[in-house]
């Protein structure tokens, strides 16, 4: 019976460390690197995990909101990458520092010249945005990922409130309340960006420290989860046999 209660321990723990692991690489998302606060400016990475096995990711599209327009969006070079800023006339114009603005930037898109995010890593994708709104508290971005063999994943799918996180759920950037501080540009790492057409950026690949992040570790843990339930159930198997001879 010990036996047979360690075999079914070790298969369950093995099963929750992969469902906890899972979610770890599932999404397109964006993290803040400094404060996104309300009025000011920030900067923020695009997370994008390759999901499959036999392509890699060359391509992302991000939109920025059309509701919420970004006057101010300067993306840094990243070795391996060509990067385009979109920029659109708005319906209706903003002021923004006392100037009069008539048009925004409404995507970013980013093009691998080389490899792209191969299986197995992740590439982070900064720009630097403002000035933030001051009247939601949240912006949503619409990424679409697109794979060497042409596969196409559209993250655009919005959270509604008191329902299950959709299958392909667009990117959101939590926006914290203004302060005296915020209002000024934030981390200067993007803002310096000189070129904003035929940027480059560095590959997860060059980046030990990113492949072998939280992404890589989640993987670790569900392999020997998986691996300590099988020798488990064999070891309760054999037990079981010794008591039966």
């Amino acid at each position: 019976m010990k036996a047979s209660r360690l075999a079914a321990a070790a298969a369950v723990a093995g099963s929750a460390v992969l469902a906890l692991s899972a979610p770890a690489f599932a999404h397109v998302s964006v993290q803040p690197e400094t404060t996104p606060a309300k009025g000011g400016y920030a900067v923020v990475d695009f997370k994008v995990p390759n999901e499959r096995d036999n392509a890699s990711t060359t391509k992302l599209e991000v939109n920025l909101p059309a509701d919420h327009p970004l006057a101010s969006v300067m993306p840094q070079p990243i070795d391996g990458w060509k990067v385009k800023v979109t920029r659109s006339k708005l319906a209706k114009p903003m002021e923004m520092h006392g100037e009069k603005i008539t048009e925004a930037v409404t995507k970013v898109t980013w093009t691998a010249d080389g490899k792209g995010i191969e299986p197995g890593y992740f590439q982070k994708f900064p720009l630097s945005i403002g000035a933030l709104p001051d009247d939601t508290d949240e912006l949503v971005f619409k990424a679409i990922q697109t794979y060497s063999n042409k596969e196409v994943v559209r993250w655009i799918e919005a959270q509604q409130d008191g329902q299950e996180e959709p299958e392909n759920p667009a990117p959101v950037l939590e926006l914290s309340a203004a302060s005296a501080d915020e209002h000024s540009h934030g981390s200067s790492g993007a803002e310096d960006a000189s070129d904003r057409t035929d940027g480059k950026t560095e590959t997860a690949a060059s980046d030990g420290s990113s492949s072998g992040g939280s992404d890589t570790t989640a993987r670790v843990l569900g392999t020997v989860g998986i691996v300590l339930g099988v020798a488990g159930v064999a070891y309760g198997v054999l037990a079981g046999r010794r008591r039966s001879a």
